[in-house]
């Protein structure tokens, strides 16, 4: 940790500075309060600058707002390329985290935010941050993110294939992505896992909350390992096995990658882009150069019993920025000594991929989510046969799980 330092009065303070996304510390510190113009806070922050709110909670979430308006005036407009759009989007993104974050609020030595009208933070700021150990100064746009992550975490998030709710944990994705769990909750099985459900094993890699590992548990696995290399997701996922009664089929191991053994398939989904996260709190989106993806291909022979097979569960929206190519991937997948056995696709219905507004609306609205069904190219087999997943409400999804499980 580092120190921040500023000047009350004739009084010269300092504090702590935390930072989950690795930010580097400000340099120069100043007071603000109820009386700071936004125009002039915009200025300081772009100088870099940081400032120690010391007014009102409410009235410091309106000057953060305020600074942010006043940065997308000056965003620059979307590029003509995919990439070139997407690379502009990323270095928005990191120019208004970089000057949004430069609004501080003081936590003190129990997590406690003393400001008017501020909300009890302790708990949210102990399960992101862990037991206090003294008087730490935070950007208020990470805490509004530590609280929001709360209330995920309290209320959690709806899982039809489960028929129950799955709590996320701060810096661990959440899986409102319903469509990427449906696919790995209605593919059929490989014949090793059906002929003997009774030793049947699955890896789940990467597992995040532990969704997958779930889903494929309630279908019948009979032993499910589930790793990630995320330490909060470990945390996470075994919460989670224990919220749904699940912990004498569920293993949750790491971190790594691939635990120890065989196994009758092998689920991973990566980070769907291949570019460099901004820090931990980013991992669950971004992949830098495809590491864990390749990873996850290059060892996958060697984890799976014969008959097995691995289902990588992938977006094609890398593609459709111009991020990655289609064969890219399938290159990646011959350099493993894989072939693809089948390939099960579906649309999203999350809101941002009917945004107009997105800058990267184009890419969303043509994005496809597949289920790659692999297995070692030396097995024997028929060639690859691609299908296209209708969509299914949650009822009729719900029956089709259970027929399946």
């Amino acid at each position: 940790m580092s120190t921040i330092h500023w000047t009350t009065g004739d009084t010269r303070q300092s504090v702590r500075w935390h930072s989950e996304n690795d930010a580097s510390f400000p340099r120069r510190t100043v007071v603000a309060d109820d009386r700071t113009k936004a125009d002039d806070a915009y200025r300081q922050a772009c100088e870099g600058t940081a400032l120690i709110w010391q007014g009102d909670f409410h009235n410091a979430r309106q000057l953060l707002l305020a600074m942010g308006r006043r940065i997308d005036r000056r965003t620059p407009g979307s590029g003509t390329a995919p990439s070139e759009s997407f690379h502009l989007h990323r270095r928005r993104s990191s120019h208004r985290a970089l000057v949004l974050g430069k609004l501080l609020v003081l936590l003190d030595d129990e997590h406690t935010l003393e400001l008017g009208r501020a909300p009890d933070v302790r708990q949210a700021c102990l399960e992101a941050y862990g037991p206090p150990t003294g008087p730490t100064a935070v950007s208020l746009r990470e805490l509004l993110g530590v609280i929001g992550a709360h209330q995920w975490r309290v209320k959690g998030v709806d899982v039809p294939a489960l028929g129950a709710r799955v709590h996320p944990h701060y810096g661990v994705f959440a899986p409102v992505r319903g469509e990427y769990v449906d696919l790995v909750a209605r593919t059929p099985l490989p014949a090793a896992a059906v002929r003997s459900p009774a030793t049947s094993t699955a890896f789940d890699l990467g597992t995040g909350t532990g969704v997958l590992a779930a889903v494929l548990a309630r279908r019948g696995i009979d032993r499910v390992v589930a790793t990630d290399i995320s330490p909060r997701a470990l945390v996470c996922a075994r919460e989670n096995v224990h919220r749904l009664g699940l912990t004498d089929r569920i293993e949750v191991s790491g971190p790594g990658l691939f635990p120890e053994g065989l196994a009758d398939l092998v689920v991973c989904n990566p980070p769907w882009l291949p570019a460099r996260p901004t820090g931990p709190v980013e991992q669950g989106v971004y992949d830098p150069d495809g590491a864990m993806l390749h990873g996850f291909l290059t060892g996958l022979s060697a984890h799976l019993r014969p008959g097995g097979e691995g289902w990588l569960v992938l977006s094609d929206l890398a593609e459709h920025l111009g991020l990655r190519t289609r064969q890219h991937l399938l290159d990646a997948i011959r350099a493993a000594r894989l072939r693809v056995v089948d390939k099960v696709d579906t649309k999203p219905r999350h809101p941002r991929s009917k945004d107009v507004t997105d800058p990267l609306h184009a890419a969303r609205g043509a994005e496809t989510t597949s289920l790659w069904r692999l297995s070692p190219a030396d097995q024997e087999g028929s060639g690859p046969r691609i299908t296209r997943a209708s969509p299914c409400s949650a009822s009729s999804f719900s029956a089709r799980w259970k027929a399946l499980s």
